[in-house]
């Protein structure tokens, strides 16, 4: 199998490809939002102190099932432990994929929509309509948009057919390829909104919201927030680190590649903070824990409110932040995308293209359906839950955490110490010290953090 396979062909490549799975929407709306509603500067020191202890492990642990096996996430189990039930982790966690790209499309397509709004300055228009005490534009103008049964679909199907194309070029040609375009543009955008942000007004607010500390802030309900945020923001449990690490070179250095992966989706989600929290406090009366409505409600708003004196950073930082949302969602289609398409086409044998037109059109069709939940479809529901809100329930609050566990699991107590050894040292070509902390963290700490973060998410603690 490795033999005919494609191969990342260089390390900036795996780095970048490897990171831009990582950051996505989690990173952008969702650790702005839990940062806002959990103290902001207590809820960063905790999530560092998650990144360690849950994030890295679990991350080297997928790239050590990924590059041993030399296989696709879905066949890396019965490679690895040929003949046992451990085979239906790996099929568990593609399926797992296939869900969330079913869904995660709709909010892509979403971050497509409002990047053409900015574009046309649409926001500009609809600030210039709000009234006092009048119905909120900018929240009229998401709902409608949302439960209109044609326009998300439109912008849905236009963001998965770039995600296809860039699958159909392969490894190498398309993936890596993307990611070195992707990532640095996405980078550049972080930097550029973050030194926009602090000219606004609200700039010491924001950056005093985030940074200061405040250690009596820190209480349970951080603690199980940032580590879920962690868990999240990782991508952990999907099988996209673990397909990734499938394509990469012998020589690679997984201790090197996870750490700068989990620095750099740091950098990320808290650059947002950076971004999004002066334009927060630059307009009276927003407070920072806006919750999910934050970023396609609440900050086309803020932007105009916040740069009402200049035109023109009035267009360009809307324009520019969705752009960046478009960046950091699509390289996140992407790695799901070819977590399915490289089990179909290595387990099943159509070719590379032909499993990839079944993914597409499978999800695109999948997506519809979850997309018209918040429309036409709106009165059926699954455990009281619209068919989207569904999705994203049973795969973030159920199947990521039971899948990321066993991955930790499998590593910690089924694997053997020589493939272990052989994979974090590269075949000897690296030191790495840290083999027993490993192995204590993956097979004690990380399940019982996945535990804490499975049982908060469904309320039980």
């Amino acid at each position: 199998m490795s033999s005919t396979r494609g191969s990342f062909g260089s390390k900036l490549g795996i780095i970048l490809a490897a990171a831009g799975s990582a950051v996505g929407l989690g990173n952008i709306w969702r650790f702005p939002t839990q940062a806002g509603e959990n103290g902001g500067s207590a809820f960063i020191l905790v999530y560092l102190l998650c990144v360690i202890c849950l994030g890295l492990p679990l991350m080297l642990a997928e790239c050590v099932i990924g590059r041993h096996s030399r296989a696709n996430t879905g066949s890396a189990f019965m490679v690895l432990a040929p003949n046992t039930n451990w085979k239906w982790l790996g099929r568990f966690s593609v399926l797992a994929a296939f869900l969330i790209l079913s869904y995660y499309n709709v909010v892509a397509g979403w971050t497509l929509a409002y990047l053409y709004e900015a574009v046309t300055g649409t926001f500009i228009e609809l600030a210039g309509t709000m009234t006092p005490g009048g119905a909120n534009p900018f929240s009229v103008n998401f709902m409608e948009f949302v439960s209109d049964p044609l326009k998300p679909i439109l912008f849905l199907v236009i963001f998965m057919l770039i995600t296809h194309v860039i699958i159909m070029r392969g490894v190498e040609k398309g993936i890596e390829k993307s990611a070195k375009i992707f990532m640095p543009a996405l980078f550049i955008i972080v930097v550029v909104l973050a030194i926009s942000a602090l000219t606004m007004p609200g700039a010491k607010q924001g950056l005093y919201f985030l940074f200061h500390p405040d250690f009596s802030a820190i209480n349970s309900k951080v603690i199980l927030s940032a580590l879920g945020q962690c868990f999240f923001s990782l991508s952990l449990g999907m099988g996209c680190l673990c397909t990734y690490a499938s394509y990469f070179r012998k020589d690679a250095n997984l201790p090197k590649t996870a750490i700068t992966v989990g620095c750099m989706d740091t950098f990320v989600a808290i650059m947002a903070g950076i971004i999004i929290f002066p334009a927060v406090f630059s307009v009276p009366g927003m407070e920072p824990g806006q919750g999910p409505s934050l970023v396609f409600i609440a900050l086309p708003n803020i932007f105009n409110s916040a740069l009402s004196d200049s035109p023109i950073l009035a267009w360009l930082v809307p324009v520019l932040f969705y752009l960046l949302l478009v960046f950091a969602t699509i390289t996140s289609t992407i790695s799901l995308h070819e977590v399915i398409t490289a089990f179909i086409s290595e387990t099943f044998g159509p070719s590379r293209h032909k499993a990839a037109v079944m993914v597409s059109v499978s999800t695109i069709l999948l997506g519809c359906v979850c997309s018209l939940s918040m429309g036409p479809l709106g009165d059926f529901k699954i455990a009281d839950m619209v068919i989207f809100d569904f999705f994203d329930f049973f795969t973030a609050k159920i199947m990521l955490p039971i899948a990321a566990a066993f991955f930790a699991l499998f590593v910690g107590w089924k694997l053997k110490i020589r493939p272990l050894w052989v994979e974090l040292t590269s075949h000897g070509l690296v030191k790495f010290k840290g083999l027993r902390l490993f192995l204590f963290a993956v097979r004690f700490v990380v399940p019982v953090l996945i535990l804490l973060v499975f049982l908060s998410e469904l309320n039980i603690i």
